[in-house]
């Protein structure tokens, strides 16, 4: 058995600064090392995609030219952890593990139990710190805002790191950039990964383009500029609440901006919430949180699903929204909204059958958020209202001048302002020379957009005993 070791397993933290687990190794002053597991397990999961593996590959890098002043770097290995952990204690003497809590769906928290219960065995201890301010075994909201007022406040650390001189090892888990190639390409239309990006995005937020947060945040193409652009950022530990949160307080711009940057605030603190309702039931993934709408019947033809995905729908907007989001990773709240609604609502579709497709898409997937915002949109909470959203009225007024249609459906750029966002109005005489796809002559589903099944069964459901039961159980929780 080699020497001493302890680990510090990243996860989604990729960064050097306001660390614990790695300023607890540091403290220790004992040889350790950094680690992050590309899991076939975990990559296989339907939520994970490429782009995700992408970003968090050219996070890492950036954390390495950080590191490599020290002499250290962030080892990858591409296996599942609990084969990893089982090859590091057979070579080395493996004292501590350090790592931030994961609150992922009920894939990941079972690789946890594992690993768990394997390092256990070995008398290893593993140490997981609190991340975002998100309590485990929380069952209520008691007390939960003056937690996360008290960890949003708390110090940042201002990690120090000591020269290394312990060499790891070669191992026949050791992740090879030739086996994943693609890693190696980062398309241009994404953000930039890494800390230093995190930081220039909330600076230039705070400088400039968060003045029009509260009039652009609905608005498709100017909120692109004018939102803060941090999610994906603290989706995978680039950024921490913390330092955004201070960032902003401490901004000489915050007195000026103040109604704009509280409201950014508020919603940085409603995305730990989420992400704690999450936590506490990793459920929600698969299983309505009112489990009375399992009850709900769809349509669910394939046919729409897949017109859908492909952003070939016959309703610009939301053909815009979805091919934005599959080019670039990114997309405003509104939008968001407006694609699961008139996915579950228009095209009847249960929300489990295009929550996957999304969270794929969304470069800043954050489980917490998706899963039970996706649920939201779709009106199977019981406790929200059931918010319909019309993509032609949304059209219209959010987007006005068509910038954003014409940007992502340029075969309607040719098509004049008062059309474009209805083109089935276009009579045959002026269809003549344009070459327009016959879907948006003739949409998917009727343009008339009346009140579907699905929408008068979810209303008709809330009377339904066990949706009240389930209702009234869950606003007595934390779920609310």
């Amino acid at each position: 058995m080699s020497k001493n070791l302890n680990i510090v397993w990243l996860k989604r933290d990729l960064r050097t600064i306001d660390h614990l687990p790695l300023f607890k190794a540091e403290e220790l002053k004992q040889d350790y090392i950094i680690i992050y597991l590309f899991e076939p397990d975990q990559m296989n999961h339907p939520d994970f995609s490429l782009r995700h593996q992408q970003f968090i590959y050219h996070s890492i890098i950036a954390m390495n030219k950080t590191l490599k002043t020290y002499n250290r770097e962030v080892h990858v290995f591409y296996e599942n952890a609990e084969n990893v952990f089982k090859y590091l204690t057979s070579k080395y003497s493996v004292k501590n593990v350090f790592s931030y809590q994961e609150s992922g769906t009920n894939n990941s928290w079972l690789r946890d139990k594992k690993v768990n219960k394997f390092l256990a065995k070995k008398n290893i201890k593993w140490t997981e710190f609190e991340n975002q301010a998100v309590i485990r075994g929380s069952k209520n909201r008691l007390g939960w805002d003056k937690n996360w007022f008290s960890h949003a406040t708390s110090l940042i650390i201002q990690n120090i790191y000591s020269f290394n001189n312990f060499q790891l090892q070669k191992s026949p888990f050791d992740f090879s950039i030739d086996t994943f190639p693609k890693l190696k390409e980062y398309p241009r239309e994404f953000q930039p990964a890494g800390e230093k990006f995190a930081l220039k995005y909330l600076i230039s937020f705070l400088e400039d383009r968060g003045k029009n947060y509260n009039r652009h945040i609905s608005q498709p193409e100017k909120s692109r500029y004018s939102c803060g652009r941090i999610s994906t950022y603290l989706a995978w530990g680039n950024i921490t609440v913390k330092q955004v949160y201070q960032r902003v307080k401490k901004s000489p711009y915050y007195k000026t901006n103040k109604r704009a940057f509280d409201a950014f605030l508020s919603r940085i603190k409603w995305r730990s919430h989420f992400i704690q309702k999450f936590e506490v039931e990793c459920s929600y993934e698969n299983i309505c949180i009112n489990k009375g709408y399992e009850q709900m019947k769809y349509a669910n033809n394939n046919i729409l699903l897949e017109k859908w995905k492909k952003g070939q729908t016959g309703f610009p907007m939301v053909d815009a929204s979805m091919r934005c989001l599959i080019k670039n990773g990114w997309l405003n709240f509104r939008m968001r909204a407006m694609l699961v609604s008139f996915l579950c609502h228009y095209l009847e579709q249960d929300w489990r059958r295009g929550v996957y497709h999304l969270a794929k898409l969304f470069l800043d997937y954050e489980p917490g958020i998706h899963f039970t915002q996706f649920q939201m949109q779709a009106g199977v909470t019981g406790i929200n209202s059931i918010r319909v959203y019309n993509p032609i009225k949304q059209s219209i007024e959010k987007d006005p001048d068509a910038v954003f249609l014409k940007k992502w459906i340029p075969e309607l750029a040719c098509i004049d302002n008062a059309f474009i966002h209805q083109p089935w109005k276009l009579t045959e005489i002026d269809l003549i020379d344009k070459s327009i796809p016959e879907f948006y002559k003739h949409p998917i589903i009727s343009h008339k957009l009346g009140r579907t099944e699905a929408v008068k069964e979810l209303w008709s459901l809330r009377k339904n005993e066990a949706v009240k039961k389930e209702s009234k159980r869950l606003l007595n929780t934390h779920v609310r």
